[in-house]
């Protein structure tokens, strides 16, 4: 599957775009639209080079909910999904109950799931309490 573009809007909602390298809230060099990947303090980049850095993570996240999920998605599933993936990273969503809930059919239960992960630092942040909140309303659309 392929995310769509209300899936791809959500993404870029809750990460929103910056040009300049900053330290997100847990201290990792980012740009761009959530971007960690060859990232360097005083680094600048275009709004061209955003949206191919957001395109290459989308693919990865897409990649990882491909090949971690073993029952069909709805497209809304399949995009709440990879924008968690996206925020989260691969391993922290293969290592979690949500996979093993959705892969056990339980999607009930699984979009439950999403509020769990609304911490950064160990520490409750409101901008993770709505992207969940937001994620999970598109996995139950």
């Amino acid at each position: 599957m392929k995310i769509s573009d209300d899936g791809l809007e959500l993404i870029k909602q809750f990460e929103g775009l910056r040009l300049m390298a900053y330290q997100d809230a847990v201290g990792i060099w980012t740009i761009g639209y959530g971007s960690t990947d060859r990232v360097s303090p005083g680094m600048r980049i275009t709004q061209v080079q955003a949206n191919e850095r957001l395109k290459e993570d989308v693919h990865h996240a897409e990649i990882c909910v491909d090949k971690s999920v073993s029952v069909p998605l709805t497209q809304g599933e399949f995009d709440a999904l990879v924008s968690f993936v996206f925020n989260l990273g691969c391993a922290k969503f293969r290592g979690s109950t949500l996979l093993r809930l959705i892969n056990d059919g339980r999607m009930d239960d699984a979009e439950l799931e999403f509020a769990r992960w609304d911490k950064a630092g160990g520490k409750v942040l409101a901008g993770l309490t709505a992207r969940r909140e937001a994620e999970a309303k598109r996995f139950e659309a």
